[in-house]
């Protein structure tokens, strides 16, 4: 009987799928773990595997290292769901792992997303995993070590796995379109590349996806596939930002981003933020600028800034893009609206001129640990005050060098909780004063 259903067969695989690498050689990125001299080539080309886990941001090649490994050696591989496994497959399969076994037969058994298992499912593991009936091997965007049973981390190797970096993509995408007879004769420029690989926040899968979706979206019209920008605008159906992340722009807006905050203007700040995310901008290196800014232009006015700052840190580590643009925008529009001081960053500064000039300054002697004998015969710690067992553990003892012994870098200013460290600045000042005149 005639069935349409079965009188051709189609490859539907994604070009993500069709372009997994089967080696090491056709692996882009991660040069670390999987170069020469590597520790996981090293396994692999030795066939001495052990359990481990792939932690990273998606599309960097967790589950491709998996499968390269299970290839590249003398092992059964199989894949478990985290999201559709339960304890019954886990045993089950713990079951095939002693057959293997008693053949000769490694069992590589590879769970994506491993933190989504609960502990019972990930204590099921356990008891094959240390008698070396299965290799385990867990991908996981979240950190492990929050997520994982300790006593199943304990029993493998975490490895990182890094954000793909431009090059990298690009050099993925210029490999599909070679291997790939039906992409011969696509047209792309090198500027498209570079837009994809941006867009792609560091994902080959994501990357992928998008190069095919343009190509098919090409193909609807007359002549050879041709890639350009207004394509590549409608299939991601977004505006392409033309955003050079180590050219001036990239300084324009981060610093428009900083002086925005500076100025205690939430919406502008917000609007720099969205201009250089949207644009493909490392959601951490903005993560980064903030925890600065929270030190060098609020400080001690609110020290509740560098807490925001840091946590904003941490989310966008834990969610990547798009989630954390949230986390980022709440931590910009607290810090536009903190009280604000750069008090730290001028007294840093004015200590650094000092400590440039005075470098060849000796450490008073007072100040000194007299460690040996001969320290203590030099006169090391002699005359030192002990804080502790002094009133309201002050002393009038001089700690700077004699040449700048009167100098002074950090002045607290009346803003925010600074109000209240220059009082308490002055107080201490006074105590001084007043002990020395005695």
């Amino acid at each position: 009987m005639f069935d349409l259903f079965e009188e051709e067969t189609v490859d539907f695989k994604p070009l993500a799928e069709k372009m997994r690498p089967m080696t090491l050689d056709e692996f882009f990125g991660q040069e670390d773990i999987v170069g020469p001299a590597s520790p996981i080539r090293q396994m692999i080309e030795t066939d001495t595997i052990s359990s481990m886990i792939f932690w990273g941001p998606p599309g960097v090649g967790k589950t491709t290292l998996a499968k390269i490994i299970a290839h590249q050696t003398n092992s059964a591989f199989y894949e478990l769901s985290a999201v559709t496994s339960g304890v019954k497959e886990i045993k089950e399969l713990m079951e095939i792992s002693k057959y293997n076994k008693a053949n000769g037969k490694k069992t590589i058994v590879f769970v994506d997303e491993i933190h989504r298992f609960n502990k019972a499912q990930q204590d099921a593991f356990l008891p094959y995993v240390e008698n070396g009936n299965i290799i385990l091997i867990g991908a996981t965007t979240e950190n492990p070590s929050f997520e994982v049973n300790s006593a199943l981390l304990s029993r493998t190797k975490v490895y990182v796995l890094r954000s793909l970096n431009e090059e990298e993509i690009i050099g993925i995408l210029k490999r599909a379109l070679t291997k790939n007879s039906e992409y011969h004769d696509v047209e792309i420029t090198e500027e498209c590349l570079s837009i994809i690989a941006k867009m792609s926040n560091g994902d080959a899968r994501t990357a992928l996806n998008t190069i095919e979706n343009v190509i098919s979206l090409s193909r609807n019209k007359k002549g050879h596939p041709k890639i350009t920008k207004p394509l590549l605008e409608k299939s991601l159906q977004s505006k392409v930002f033309l955003y050079d992340k180590k050219g001036e722009e990239h300084y324009n807006l981060i610093s428009a981003l900083h002086k925005s905050m500076r100025n205690s203007d939430p919406d502008a700040a917000v609007y720099y933020l969205a201009r250089m995310l949207e644009a493909g901008e490392d959601p951490l290196y903005v993560a980064r600028r903030l925890i600065r800014f929270a030190s060098e232009d609020i400080g001690l006015a609110n020290t509740n800034a560098l807490v925001q700052a840091v946590s904003a840190y941490q989310a966008v580590h834990f969610n990547g893009m798009p989630e954390c643009n949230v986390n980022l925008t709440q931590a910009v529009i607290y810090l536009s609206l903190s009280p604000k001081s750069n008090a730290l960053y001028v007294a840093y500064e004015s200590a650094k001129k000092d400590a440039l000039k005075t470098a060849h300054e000796q450490v008073p002697l007072h100040l000194r640990n007299a460690v040996t004998k001969l320290d203590e015969e030099l006169g090391f710690g002699e005359g030192y005050q002990y804080a502790h067992d002094y009133e309201n553990k002050v002393t009038d003892m001089t700690c700077l060098p004699d040449s700048i012994k009167n100098h002074r870098y950090y002045f607290p200013t009346n803003s925010g909780s600074e109000k209240k460290v220059k009082e308490v600045y002055g107080q201490i000042q006074n105590m001084k004063k007043h002990r020395t005149s005695k």
